[in-house]
């Protein structure tokens, strides 16, 4: 598929839309539910909500894959990133959650570059030290004793880096939505029986916060998957910063969380940093073009 930073830079729009509902949907449902169930709920609701793309993909037959031990692979990494995940939104503030877990890039990056043959150039590199710096002066750690909310989403951040690395792997010949199917159907089997086990009805209060909790868990990896096809992971991850600066916000108008100068400048340094990815990449291109057209 033709590469466009342009086209991945409006997939990843999606994607941080739906995760940023998530995260608040995620705190709603488990101040009632366990994470466990909540996980079961979004994979069988999800799986539904996917049929309509599933059947006008060619139906689940079309489904079938030559890569099931990498899409296990990836989803075990991923459900145990995503239960670190949720398990921390009741047990420290948002943008903490998602400051702490941008962690992600740098891993991503090098994994992409250890294992895809992706290249990692200055101004990539430039690009994850100032959304690290920019993480760093949110969280300030070293202030204070570090929270064991904290430390959960920093094992989070491993494993969706993990995850992430191996969705560009599986793009290359895998198609978003079978991605996306073997996703459900693998986290629904990872996650049966111990959601069996804390299984409780949910109230009507919760449900909707669950139902949303299935749409966007399902269409942000959806939006994720199209971008990381018209950019490397290196070029994609980063964008991802943004939800730091909007968290920050969404945490402040809802549940009142302060949102100070330090968070402030890190969401400035995470901006730039995305600036300077987004216009090199451009630059590059369009001297590639110049220097096609001249040869």
């Amino acid at each position: 598929m033709p590469q466009s930073t342009l086209k991945a830079a409006l997939w990843m729009m999606g994607s941080l839309t739906a995760i940023l509902m998530m995260a608040i949907s995620g705190r709603e449902a488990s101040r009632e539910l366990n994470v466990f169930q909540i996980m079961e709920m979004r994979s069988l609701i999800g799986l539904a909500m996917l049929y309509p793309l599933v059947r006008s993909s060619g139906g689940v037959r079309a489904m079938k894959t030559s890569r099931i031990w990498q899409h296990l692979g990836r989803n075990a990494a991923h459900y145990a990133g995503q239960f670190a995940w949720l398990q921390a939104l009741s047990m420290i503030p948002l943008a903490q959650v998602i400051a702490i877990e941008f962690t992600t890039p740098a891993w991503t990056a090098l994994m992409a570059v250890a294992f895809l043959g992706e290249r990692l150039n200055i101004w990539r590199i430039l690009t994850i030290i100032l959304g690290i710096i920019g993480v760093v002066i949110i969280v300030r750690p070293g202030i204070g004793s570090v929270e064991t909310g904290q430390l959960i989403v920093l094992g989070a951040a491993f494993t969706f880096g993990i995850s992430f690395t191996m969705v560009k792997s599986l793009t290359r010949t895998d198609s978003v939505v079978k991605i996306i199917f073997w996703m459900l159907i693998i986290q629904s089997a990872i996650g049966f029986l111990p959601a069996l086990h804390v299984w409780q009805w949910p109230s009507l209060h919760v449900l909707p916060w669950v139902v949303i909790i299935a749409f966007t868990g399902t269409f942000s990896h959806f939006c994720m998957a199209k971008a990381l096809q018209y950019a490397d992971a290196t070029v994609v991850i980063p964008m991802d910063f943004l939800r730091v600066p909007l968290m920050a916000v969404l945490g402040w108008l809802i549940y009142a969380e302060r949102v100070d100068m330090f968070t402030a400048l890190g969401a400035v340094l995470i901006l730039c940093g995305n600036l300077l990815n987004l216009k090199n990449r451009t630059s590059v291109r369009n001297k590639d073009a110049v220097s096609l057209a001249q040869s």
